[in-house]
């Protein structure tokens, strides 16, 4: 491919010296020089610190993500500066024809209403919580390309994407990154899911609107979404202790660790998160972990609220079922006092809605019947 680009860019050479001979008089406008550019302002953030945007004249944008990975954003319209670092990918606007493999961040699509940017998915019609999403695939504008360690390269190249959006999943499967990049496909790893405050999280739509040229329209969506939480904030905490938590296969208890954004949405919601002491200094990046069932059981009996964790093991239906997964948790102090509940799968998909999310744990953690004003929680009887 290397080979190819090399032949059209001599042959774009050539033709240019040939106008010039023909055509002395003519003047031709040399591209700015990435080098001579400056920093006009940079995007303000106020919680997210995985991204930073630095804005240039003429409507550059310049993304550096943590993983090191720097994205230049070409306005519609304006040639691509030389001399820009190697490093740093291009992307000219309008962008179009993303395949995003990261499901976390296809709601950001969603809430920019810039899904027609999308042609390309890595989740499946049915697999999809997202509303605008799964419409999207059901309409045939957006298709499966296959999940982020096993795409359709050849179904991927036919449709012209020019931007793959990933999760930090993608590290797993190093060499589809690279095949990638192999047939000249920049792409894009979402990092939002290493932002320890949940608006961290959410902050990531104002990433996305510089890739959509909607910056003012996510000032305005995360505003409102900010303001959710800071109106629940402002209470007092209520004291009461709560365990997030789900069985796996094995029969361990995962757990999100101290330092996680679950447990700082559970302490803006006015509650405290159970497991507050977890080693954080742990020798990998997960944000849970697993633990023996006897060991979970000395450290989270007595928490006075259980919020269970169905977006990996399944939507629980009832009591009996969460019982019938250890029968440890029968003798739990929220068990017995009947502040069991669940979370619905759909969470982690609609990343915007975190806001909801911990206003929904303070209501179950203020209100004594609150089941029909809550949008991601519901009692398990």
């Amino acid at each position: 491919m290397k080979n190819a680009f090399g032949k059209r860019a001599a042959a774009g050479l050539f033709l240019g010296m040939i106008l010039v001979f023909l055509c002395p008089g003519m003047e031709t406008e040399a591209a700015v020089d990435f080098q001579s550019m400056e920093i006009d302002h940079s995007m303000e953030l106020q919680y997210a610190d995985q991204f930073s945007v630095d804005y240039y004249e003429g409507g550059y944008a310049l993304i550096t993500i943590s993983d090191g990975s720097r994205f230049l954003v070409v306005p519609e319209g304006q040639e691509t500066p030389e001399n820009v670092e190697e490093d740093i990918e291009i992307l000219n606007q309008p962008m179009e024809n993303l395949y995003v493999a990261a499901t976390a961040s296809m709601d950001y699509f969603a809430a920019l209403d810039c899904m027609d940017a999308v042609t390309l998915s890595g989740t499946d019609t049915d697999n999809w919580y997202v509303d605008a999403a799964r419409e999207a695939m059901e309409q045939g504008e957006v298709v499966y390309a296959g999940k982020y360690n096993a795409p359709d390269y050849e179904l991927i190249l036919s449709k012209g994407c020019e931007l793959a959006v990933e999760s930090t999943m993608i590290y797993h499967n190093p060499e589809v990154k690279e095949m990638l990049n192999g047939f000249g496909i920049p792409v894009l790893v979402d990092y939002s899911s290493y932002e320890n405050h949940p608006l961290g999280r959410v902050e990531w739509v104002k990433l996305y609107s510089v890739l959509l040229g909607k910056e003012d329209e996510a000032e305005k969506l995360f505003a409102d979404w900010a303001k959710e939480v800071e109106e629940v904030q402002s209470d007092e905490s209520t004291g009461k202790t709560v365990a997030f938590f789900y069985i796996t296969a094995s029969g361990y208890a995962n757990v999100r660790k101290s330092n996680d954004y679950v447990a700082k949405m559970i302490e803006l919601a006015g509650g405290e998160y159970i497991f507050h002491d977890l080693d954080v200094e742990n020798d990998n990046a997960l944000s849970t972990m697993n633990m023996q069932m006897e060991e979970f059981y000395a450290k989270a009996k007595d928490a006075d609220y259980i919020i269970y964790n169905s977006t990996i093991d399944g939507e629980l239906h009832s009591l009996d079922e969460l019982l019938g997964k250890s029968e440890l948790l029968e003798d739990f102090k929220a068990v017995q006092e009947g502040n069991v509940w669940c979370l619905s799968k759909s969470m982690f998909q609609e990343t915007t809605s975190l806001g909801k999310v911990i206003v929904d744990i303070h209501t179950i953690l203020t209100e004594d019947n609150p089941d029909e004003t809550l949008n991601f929680l519901y009692k398990l009887k």
